[in-house]
């Protein structure tokens, strides 16, 4: 992990904080998570997109393109009776406070959230069952030198209308290349470049009903 320095404001994003604590990327325009309720779309798009809980095993390993305020990471510490391991892709780090706003919008979540802003910082994060380690920088330039292999890939950039280069063929391709015979991913998009670019990397995309206002999601296996 890259070190977190919380002294380094340019590290963090700008936001904006709208209907009751919802965290919006002012660079992207685009909120950290759904305005419909964010803890029950990362249940519905990346736990149940993904056959969580039910494929956990000792050992499994979750891999993330946008950390963002961590409430996938906090699902799946919910969810996980044994220890699985967690790697998560983000260039724009929130600060302490800025997680801690976050966080306060979920508090079902709170003993969660508290270990994970205790461990901020930390080479390895652990949050209930989940071992997590941060990789922070340009996901073009990280994720290429990653020699991980997972068994779930967590896909939540912000949009792709918004952020393209991080959906692009070759992030996708790299998203196929580490991730092991049997693996999955998921995503709240649907977007047919999207969908290309992971059907390229070697998965065998379906799509499914969406969360709230978005009538479709993705989700794929690599065969």
């Amino acid at each position: 992990m890259s070190a977190l320095s919380d002294q380094d404001p340019a590290r963090h994003p700008q936001l904006d904080w709208r209907d009751g604590g919802v965290p919006v990327s002012t660079r992207f325009d685009d909120p950290y998570f759904s305005l419909a309720g964010g803890l029950a779309e990362t249940r519905h798009v990346f736990l149940d997109g993904n056959g969580l809980p039910g494929r956990l095993r000792p050992g499994f390993h979750v891999a993330e393109l946008g950390f963002g305020t961590g409430l996938n990471c906090l699902a799946l510490a919910q969810v996980a009776a044994v220890p699985v391991v967690m790697t998560s892709f983000e260039a724009w780090p929130m600060s302490l406070p800025q997680l801690e706003q976050a966080h306060a919008a979920f508090p079902e979540l709170a003993d969660l959230s508290a270990q994970l802003r205790a461990g901020w910082g930390g080479g390895v994060i652990r949050v209930g069952q989940v071992e997590l380690r941060l990789v922070i920088g340009d996901v073009a330039r990280t994720l290429p030198d990653w020699q991980g292999r997972t068994d779930a890939w967590f896909l939540d950039g912000f949009s792709p209308a918004k952020n393209p280069e991080m959906w692009g063929e070759a992030i996708m391709a790299h998203v196929g290349r580490c991730t092991a015979p049997g693996g999955s991913f998921a995503t709240y998009t649907a977007a047919g470049a999207v969908r290309r670019a992971l059907a390229e990397a070697g998965f065998q995309v379906t799509r499914r009903p969406g969360f709230g206002r978005k009538r479709h999601m993705s989700a794929g296996i690599k065969p």
